[in-house]
């Protein structure tokens, strides 16, 4: 039997935390998806995390307190947290800010879309890769 994927999503509005999760129960009923408003409180609830870590960590870029990038960066420089796949979710599609979000060490950007089939593609490509042989690149 698989193991339950855990999705943490850290997104200061609700109506895309919410689009997210409608998107993974699409997919899979059986992912499990938790949640922080901005960076400061992922880290909070990463520090007291119990239990497997999360497959994916999607993160926004934009959030009140700790913003997306310094949250990337604090976890990249965490032993514990570093190799889990970062996947920025941002409204932002620049090429220039999905660069930079890859050389600090984000696995995958995602352009918030406003379909749900679109975000469900996403989603199921996440699931499809095997992140711990892939190098972040494609």
């Amino acid at each position: 039997m698989d193991k339950v994927k855990i999705f943490f999503i850290v997104d200061d509005d609700i109506d895309d935390r919410e689009f997210f999760m409608e998107a993974l129960r699409e997919i899979d009923p059986s992912i499990n998806c938790i949640a922080a408003i901005n960076g400061d409180e992922a880290l909070q609830k990463l520090e007291g995390w119990i239990g497997p870590l999360p497959d994916f960590i999607i993160l926004d870029l934009n959030l009140p307190g700790m913003h997306g990038k310094k949250c990337l960066v604090e976890l990249k420089k965490s032993k514990t947290f570093n190799g889990i796949p970062v996947i920025i979710y941002s409204t932002t599609s620049e090429k220039k800010v999905i660069k930079e979000m890859e050389d600090l060490g984000a696995a995958y950007f995602i352009s918030k879309p406003n379909r749900l089939p679109l975000l469900c593609d996403s989603l199921r490509y996440l699931l499809s890769v095997d992140w711990a042989k892939k190098n972040y690149v494609e």
